[in-house]
C-alpha cells in the first residue's frame, strides 16, 4: 500500500522540519550568516588591540584596497564592527536575503549581492579618494574601518521589488527609496552613498528575474519581446 503522510509531516512518513527546510532552501544566506556569527564571536572575545587589527585588516578602505584588493573586498563582507548588531543583521538576512535566494536561486542571488558589494565599495571609495585629493576630507579617511554586509542587503531589498505584486510593489519601492535616499541627502556619508548604489544595482538586476515564476502566477516571467 502507498505510504501516507503523517499528520504534520512530509510525504512518505518523514516528519516535517520547517526550520531545516527553510535553511536548506537558502543555503548561501545561512552559510554567510554563520560566518558572520563566527567572526562576531571572535571580535567579542578579542582584546582591543586584536579587534583593531582584525577590523582594519579586513576593511575595504583605500589603504587596504590599494595593498590587498581581493582580501579587502572579500573579507569586508564577513565582518561587522559591533557584535551586538548581529541579531539585527540576522533578522535582515531572513527578511531580505533568504526570500530572494529562495525565489531566484543561489546563483542569481549571489550575482546580485556580490555585484552590489564590489561595485558600491569601489565607487564609494573612489569618491573618498577624489575628496582627499581635493582636500575636502582628511587623508585619515583612507584608513577608516569600512566593513559590513549592508551593501548586499540593500541589493536584495532592491531586487525583491520584483517579487511583490502590484500595486504593493510601488509602495514597497517608495519605502525602500526613502530609507536609503533620506540618509544620503541628510548625512552625506560615503556609506550612505554605497547603500544607494547597492539599491540601484539590485533594481538594475531585473533581467535576473526573467524566467522565474512571479507571485500568484503559474507562468514564468519572460524578457520583454523586441520589436521587429
Amino acid at each position: 500500500m502507498p505510504s501516507e503522510p503523517l499528520p504534520g509531516g512530509a510525504p512518505g512518513g518523514e516528519p516535517s522540519r520547517p526550520i531545516r527546510s527553510w535553511v536548506r532552501s537558502s543555503p548561501g544566506t545561512h552559510l554567510w550568516l554563520l560566518v558572520i556569527a563566527i567572526t562576531s564571536v571572535v571580535i567579542a572575545v578579542s582584546s582591543d588591540g586584536l579587534e583593531h587589527y582584525l577590523l582594519h585588516r579586513n576593511s575595504s578602505n583605500l589603504h587596504q584596497l590599494s595593498h590587498h584588493p581581493l582580501q579587502a573586498l572579500l573579507g569586508s563582507a564577513f565582518w561587522i564592527e559591533d557584535p551586538s548588531d548581529f541579531v539585527l543583521y540576522a533578522v535582515l538576512f531572513e527578511v531580505f536575503h533568504a526570500p530572494v535566494e529562495r525565489w531566484l536561486g543561489t546563483l542569481r542571488w549571489f550575482l546580485t549581492v556580490a555585484t552590489a558589494h564590489v561595485a558600491a565599495t569601489l565607487i564609494s571609495q573612489q569618491v573618498v579618494l577624489e575628496a582627499i585629493q581635493d582636500h575636502d576630507v582628511p587623508r585619515s579617511m583612507a584608513h577608516v574601518v569600512d566593513i559590513g554586509v549592508s551593501y548586499g542587503i540593500a541589493a536584495s531589498i532592491g531586487i525583491l521589488t520584483y517579487r511583490i505584486s502590484r500595486p504593493w510593489r510601488w509602495l514597497y519601492l517608495a519605502g525602500a527609496v526613502a530609507v536609503f535616499a533620506v540618509p544620503l541627502f541628510t548625512s552625506h556619508t560615503y556609506t550612505d552613498l554605497g547603500h544607494a548604489i547597492s539599491l540601484v544595482i539590485g533594481l538594475a538586476c531585473w533581467p535576473l528575474t526573467w524566467g522565474v515564476e512571479p507571485p500568484g502566477n503559474s507562468v514564468a516571467v519572460e524578457p520583454p519581446s523586441r520589436a521587429h
